[in-house]
């Protein structure tokens, strides 16, 4: 018995020194600059308060679809006032801590993130009205576009596309707000529970479709028209990143497509670059394209040789 408690505290103080090297190791490596640690700098954005933000957001756009609350339109200008004042409140922090932490960054001594953080958050919110109105037009898309639909409200509850599509476009208001970090968090948030990556600076028409959707990719400086629809594992991408006389690439350069009113893109295809596909086009499934095409365009791969045998 009294050897086994040696050997015990042998291996006690055995595994103190162990971890104390590895205390002193992993703090060694936070007195670097090389970007990946937040440690003594402005309190950055919550991405459970965003995400809580975001739910107050749907809730507005469609109202009693998340179940929050049991609506009437006797008393809803009530609930809508509690839950503006609810996301006025939240977001103003959450953006204030990103503009903070933006002009730490950028070294810079005079920015009034007070006034740059209330002319975001009523931008967002005055957007609002219009995001709305133009969410009846993505779920009536859906539903004249999917056969399968049985419902509007079957749609705004489980379709994927509608929820990333809604979600990008408050992200694009702050995106346009230059809001950093909260704008991706909302967007990779949407990534995450639907498939369906599309950048917070990407430019939606109206009546934007995307069947299924996952695995869609739209990049940055995108713009879709009216009436777009996009079926599973469409890239919208870069072919190359221009890049300036240092070899550093360009930030904000357009560099993604342009797909004009009416356009169709199925499963699969990859579209590259700062091209321009025409209005009325269609692009077939798997196609790799990468040059711009005229309105009323339909563009395939070569039919598959089927051979018996």
């Amino acid at each position: 018995m009294m050897k086994r408690c040696s050997n015990e505290n042998l291996l006690i103080e055995a595994d103190d020194a162990f971890l104390d090297d590895m205390v002193a190791s992993i703090c060694a490596t936070y007195e670097d600059s090389k970007g990946i640690n937040h440690i003594e700098g402005f309190n950055l954005p919550n991405k459970s308060e965003v995400e809580d933000i975001l739910s107050n957001l749907m809730e507005i756009v469609f109202p009693g679809f998340a179940g929050k609350k049991i609506l009437s339109l006797r008393t809803v200008k009530y609930n809508v006032g509690e839950t503006l004042s609810d996301i006025y409140t939240k977001l103003s922090d959450q953006i204030m801590r990103a503009m903070r932490y933006n002009c730490a960054m950028d070294h810079c001594d005079d920015c009034d993130t007070p006034a740059l953080t209330e002319h975001a958050v009523r931008s967002l919110i005055s957007a609002l009205p219009e995001i709305r109105d133009t969410m009846k037009l993505d779920v009536r898309a859906a539903y004249d576009g999917d056969p399968a639909a049985k419902s509007l409200d079957e749609i705004i509850l489980s379709y994927p596309g509608v929820k990333a599509i809604t979600i990008q476009r408050f992200a694009h208001i702050l995106y346009l707000e230059n809001v950093p970090l909260i704008p991706r968090i909302l967007c990779e948030y949407a990534h995450s529970t639907t498939g369906i990556d599309i950048h917070p600076g990407a430019r939606l028409g109206e009546a934007v479709f995307i069947d299924h959707g996952t695995g869609v990719v739209v990049g940055e400086t995108t713009v879709l028209g009216d009436n777009v629809k996009l079926y599973q594992g469409v890239t919208l991408g870069a072919l190359s990143f221009p890049k300036d006389s240092t070899g550093k690439i360009i930030k904000g350069a357009k560099r993604h497509p342009t797909l004009e009113n009416n356009v169709t893109v199925y499963a699969g295809a990859t579209i590259l670059g700062d091209i321009v596909i025409g209005e009325d086009s269609v692009i077939g499934g798997n196609v790799w394209l990468t040059e711009s095409c005229a309105p009323d365009s339909k563009i395939t791969i070569q039919t598959p040789d089927l051979k018996k045998f």
